[in-house]
């Protein structure tokens, strides 16, 4: 079987700064010996430990490619000890677009993992990142928020994992991310996700939820930046004492934590995010779209905790996650 198509422009264990991309040939209307140029930067300084840190998972999501951008542009090589990998947009095409998924393949960079190295242009991407990348890793940071279609209260997360030891050391680098909150998350599909194929290499793993909305805002944008150094600090690989206060732990045990909708029309928010409910207390309301005088179908907790999540669009579909429900540790 042939190898991943894509080459690097720079080398990626050289000690320096090293700005470049990742070109993956790919032939369109356009540019019939083109390529997508992928944006990476690497950071290397003796040996050490190594850091890949990622964000543009999903092209509609900033705060990651904010924080990143900024590091790569700051960190110098006197400051670590190992290595930092940075890609601030892994779904590059999907970055450009503003779009979750990519326009050349409506692949979704977070459920296309491992990836092939003959598949779709996010199938090459997911692929080098997959073999070429997250083997030189000891720790990786993945920043997502809501996009635009859901917005959450800021927080780092961990999952459940079976070996408890690196459970553990997932655990404590969410910590030091030091979100406003962190979480222990449940996913509700995982199948295909950089998490998981990150955490069965044994991979350390953070993840995040910043903000949502399809935009970043200058506290969002704070929060990232202060999280990508100290998960750096944190690691040994970043030199300097971590900034932290105080920060809310919450857990997501099971699927009560999510309110679905069954039916299409205009969504009235009645809790807000960061708001205490009890189970049974209404968190949304869906009137009809296309009518008056028709009373609105309310949905309720399904559990008590702290609302998490919510719709961002003023429109609801059935079948749309309408809010979460965290539980507080």
């Amino acid at each position: 079987m042939p190898g991943n198509p894509i080459t690097p422009t720079i080398p990626l264990n050289e000690d320096g700064v090293h700005h470049g991309f990742l070109r993956l040939p790919y032939s369109r209307d356009d540019s019939a010996w083109g390529s997508v140029m992928i944006p990476i930067t690497v950071i290397k300084n003796g040996i050490g430990p190594c850091a890949l840190l990622t964000g543009g998972n999903h092209g509609d999501e900033y705060e990651g490619p904010v924080a990143l951008m900024e590091l790569a542009v700051s960190l110098k090589p006197e400051d670590i000890e190992g290595r930092v990998i940075i890609l601030p947009a892994m779904n590059y095409p999907a970055f450009r677009a503003g779009t979750r998924t990519s326009p050349i393949d409506r692949g979704n960079m977070n459920r296309s993992f491992p990836g092939s190295p003959n598949g779709t242009v996010t199938e090459k991407i997911a692929d080098y990142i997959q073999t070429v990348l997250l083997p030189e890793a000891s720790i990786v940071l993945d920043f997502h928020s809501g996009g635009k279609t859901l917005d959450f209260i800021p927080f780092a997360s961990a999952h459940v994992l079976e070996n408890k030891e690196q459970q553990a050391a997932c655990v404590a680098a969410v910590e030091a991310f030091n979100a406003p909150y962190s979480m222990i998350m449940l996913e509700i599909d995982n199948v295909g996700m950089y998490d998981t194929s990150v955490e069965d290499q044994g991979k350390t793993f953070v993840t995040t939820e910043l903000g949502g909305g399809g935009t970043s805002t200058a506290r969002s944008n704070a929060i990232a930046k202060k999280g990508v150094r100290n998960v750096l600090k944190h690691a040994g690989i970043m030199k300097g004492e971590l900034e932290i206060a105080p920060s809310i732990m919450l857990d997501m045990p099971d699927d009560d934590c999510f309110v679905f909708s069954q039916d299409d029309g205009m969504i009235e928010a009645v809790k807000d995010l960061g708001d205490e409910v009890e189970k049974g207390d209404i968190v949304a309301r869906v009137w009809p779209a296309d009518r008056t005088g028709r009373m609105p179908v309310d949905y309720r907790a399904r559990r008590s905790g702290i609302v998490v999540s919510r719709h961002f669009p003023g429109q609801v579909k059935a079948g749309d996650c309408m809010a979460v429900v965290a539980v507080k540790v």
